[in-house]
């Protein structure tokens, strides 16, 4: 299994401030952030587009931007969401009838490609295309709002994703993302994750160096 990564999630922090906060995030030890993207449409909910991940680029951001989309359709905002400097593009299984050809699409424009599962569905299949990707998602919560309760029946699907992954010797991360705080952390690890997304439970702290380093302390322990 790969190194931990904690991934803070910026739909939990201070839009008024968004630079500082991630300034603090990644002082405080975070490695990615992540990007909630949302469109009022394949999820009842509307955050942000391609120009918050340019700005946040422009700003002098350089570690990797792991972006999440929760739209539909897919296809038209991966070269927005490329040009903009997007590290990692993932989409959602339910969002797409041709998988592999999006995720082709996100190479191809110099992204890494990624695929999520909400908590109601299951992963058949992905072992035609597990080893074309580079990072798999799944969603311990359902998509579309921060601040839930993390769903413990999820666990299940990412054991079955890091049998997967283990048994194709492949070097892909698997993230989790709902939920995670100090202790769902270690449930996630112990199950076989190893990317960690967490939004309130970061940037809700009072102090985001002690929030983060409890969090990998967690998910190392297992």
């Amino acid at each position: 299994m790969q190194t931990p990564v904690i991934a803070p999630s910026i739909l939990a922090a201070d839009f008024a401030r968004l630079g500082k906060e991630i300034d603090a995030v990644l002082a405080a030890g975070a490695e990615w952030i992540h990007v909630d993207i949302m469109d009022n449409h394949f999820v009842p909910n509307l955050t942000m587009g391609p120009q918050v991940v340019k700005s946040i680029r422009d700003y002098g951001i350089t570690v990797p931007l792991d972006v999440h989309l929760m739209i539909e359709p897919v296809a038209d905002m991966i070269v927005p969401f490329a040009q903009a400097g997007a590290t990692y593009i993932s989409f959602h299984a339910e969002a797409v009838t041709d998988i592999p050809a999006m995720i082709d699409s996100i190479r191809q424009h110099g992204c890494q490609p990624g695929i999520v599962y909400n908590p109601q569905t299951a992963i058949d299949g992905l072992e035609k295309f597990i080893d074309q990707v580079d990072l798999v998602l799944i969603m311990s919560v359902h998509a579309g709002f921060g601040g839930q309760a993390f769903i413990p029946e999820t666990l299940d699907k990412v054991r079955q994703v890091r049998e997967l992954i283990d048994q194709g010797n492949q070097n892909i991360r698997l993230e989790i993302d709902g939920g995670i705080n100090h202790e769902t952390i270690q449930l996630a690890a112990m199950a076989g994750a190893d990317t960690f997304v967490a939004g309130s439970a970061i940037f809700k702290s009072q102090d985001y160096g002690e929030t983060i380093r409890e969090l990998r302390e967690q998910s190392t322990i297992a």
